[in-house]
């Protein structure tokens, strides 16, 4: 595993669709492992691959019951409304407020290209929404109704 370098916004490459993974190949695996040990070192909860420069459909998620990986994710279903603040690995010390779904579904495929599905609440949901929206080039700037300061 290696530590990948994050781009930060402004980036042309976080405003750009990404492609859907059709090689689930050892490829894949080494993108995922780097990308959750950099989401990790950065003490992030989600990492997209547009956020280390791969224009692929491929997201990990550690909102601390363990990692998720979703390749070519699918958000399925939407319930509710949550706002709370969002800030992002690609732009550290911005946050805002965001209005997100309350609950998720998603279908998404594993790294050995096997369909599942999953549902999330609260954080869960927010971070879904968050890193799949990377790979449709959304940042949550573009969503946010509020920037707000950093505590200190």
């Amino acid at each position: 595993m290696a530590l990948r370098n994050i781009v930060k916004f402004g980036d042309d490459v976080l405003r750009k669709k990404c492609r859907e993974v059709t090689a689930f190949d050892d490829k894949l695996w080494v993108l995922l492992d780097d990308m959750y040990e950099t989401m990790n070192e950065a003490n992030g909860v989600g990492l997209a691959a547009p956020q280390v420069g791969i224009l692929r459909r491929v997201v990990v998620i550690d909102v601390g019951e363990g990692p998720i990986e979703l390749i070519n994710p699918v958000i399925t279903s939407v319930k509710g409304k949550q706002r709370e603040v969002e800030g992002c690995l690609s732009s550290p010390g911005q946050w805002g407020y965001v209005v997100r779904p309350a609950k998720v579904k998603v279908t998404a495929m594993n790294r050995y290209g096997k369909e599942f599905k999953i549902e999330g609440t609260e954080l869960l949901a927010r971070a879904l929404c968050h890193e799949i929206d990377h790979l449709n080039g959304v940042v949550f700037t573009d969503l946010a109704d509020e920037m707000v300061e950093p505590e200190e």
